[in-house]
């Protein structure tokens, strides 16, 4: 039996980008995420945070959108595979949204390490 094709890479970067997309269409939370980054640049532009604090944003970025899109992706899945509250759809669902939660929770906590002291010596 043969291998099924697999899509020209450049394919595969366009489903990619359809997923993020289609998610901050239709995700009120990662809406949130991505302008609370966009607030952050501002803020870091302005305040002048060095190289390694920029580094150290990205990074969190990057972590808390990548992690709302893997719930959204989860409580999609759950969704298609059961209309029925079941728990272990439940927990799936909430232990998603959790560790989304977490990374969020860490991410304002060194944002306002990283930016508070500079806003109180202004």
């Amino acid at each position: 039996m043969k291998k099924a094709k697999k899509p020209p890479l450049y394919k595969s970067f366009g489903y990619a980008f359809e997923g993020i997309f289609t998610c901050i269409r239709n995700e009120r939370n990662i809406k949130i995420h991505c302008t609370v980054a966009i607030l952050v640049v501002i803020a870091g532009a302005v305040l002048g945070i060095t190289p390694t604090e920029w580094c150290i944003c990205l990074t969190l970025f990057g972590l808390v959108i990548a992690l709302e899109l893997v719930n959204t992706a989860i409580e999609s899945v759950v969704d298609l595979v059961t209309t029925e509250r079941k728990p272990l759809a439940k927990t799936a669902k909430d232990t998603a949204a959790g560790a989304v939660l977490v990374a969020a929770i860490m991410a304002a906590i060194v944002g306002l390490i990283i930016f508070v002291p500079r806003i109180v010596s202004l």
